[in-house]
């Protein structure tokens, strides 16, 4: 009795235990782990199929499970760095509870790997854009004209253009983003402004964090760069306009600049048909600042 009791209880206790799995999402990574003995997996598919029915079983016991991005590269430098040996598992293990710290992770909800795994690349690919940007508008320094950091004050400048953008949309769900060109890669951040039935506008935070750093980044070093938002509500149609980014603020584009940049292909430059129930608009004046915020010399 006693002893059942005690499996009883450590079956509630496991329940109470959150875990993280490190996926091997492509081809690619899961030949590189091939290289380590103690990685006994040999396809793929069959990987991935053995990772889901682990993760159906998980979430049928009650467990919390978040899935994280295993970077084979990654993991041999964390070994290289802390003495440890990559093949044996415990090694890997301390690599995924450090991945469940610092690294992108979703959380497993019963959707399929299908579905899984483009949105855990979209949040590692989210939080890459944001780190890089961030090194890039830390590295701007001080204004040698008056002292002041210029990274911080176009991050400002560009969180009170989000405000007053998002302020004068129509009601309704905002899907925008942002992308500026320079060297070495353009950058692009999405954000998705969702009204709830008494009209409040809920943000995620991670994506307005990265999408005020991207957008910082063009204002504070005046690269090329776009700002479209597609507004959507019942009974209406979508309405879809845009800014270029220009100076340290925004230039409205014109409904024929934005219908030109949704019916272009970007690859082959051919025409696309427009979309049905879709108004390619001029933006609304974002109006004036009475002291514009951040760094105009």
């Amino acid at each position: 009795m006693v002893h059942t009791d005690h499996q009883t209880m450590r079956r509630v206790l496991r329940r109470e235990i959150a875990g993280t799995i490190g996926l091997l999402t492509d081809e690619h990574d899961f030949r590189a782990m091939r290289r380590y003995r103690s990685f006994t997996f040999d396809d793929h598919k069959i990987y991935l199929q053995q990772m889901e029915a682990l993760l159906k079983t998980r979430a049928s016991q009650g467990s919390h499970t978040t899935i994280a991005l295993f970077d084979p590269d990654e993991y041999a430098e964390f070994c290289a760095e802390t003495g440890l040996d990559p093949d044996i598992p415990s090694s890997r293990t301390r690599f995924t509870a450090e991945l469940a710290a610092t690294g992108p992770t979703v959380t497993y909800e019963g959707q399929s790997l299908a579905d899984l795994v483009p949105a855990l690349v979209d949040e590692a690919v989210r939080q890459a854009t944001w780190e890089y940007a961030s090194t890039l508008l830390a590295r701007l320094g001080a204004c040698a004209t008056c002292g002041e950091d210029i990274g911080r004050a176009a991050f400002t400048r560009a969180s009170n253009l989000l405000v007053r953008i998002l302020d004068t949309a129509q009601p309704g769900n905002r899907h925008l983003v942002c992308s500026v060109t320079g060297p070495p890669e353009t950058l692009v951040a999405v954000l998705h402004a969702d009204e709830d039935a008494q009209g409040a506008t809920h943000l995620d935070e991670a994506e307005a964090l990265e999408f005020t750093t991207v957008l910082a980044l063009g204002l504070a070093t005046q690269s090329p760069g776009g700002l479209v938002m597609r507004t959507s509500a019942p009974d209406t149609s979508d309405r879809i306009y845009g800014w270029r980014v220009r100076g340290d603020g925004l230039e409205p584009l014109t409904a024929g600049e934005v219908f030109d940049a949704y019916c272009t292909d970007i690859e082959s430059g051919d025409l696309i048909s427009p979309e049905s129930g879709v108004d390619y608009c001029v933006p609304p004046d974002l109006g004036t600042e009475e002291a514009p915020p951040g760094h105009h010399h």
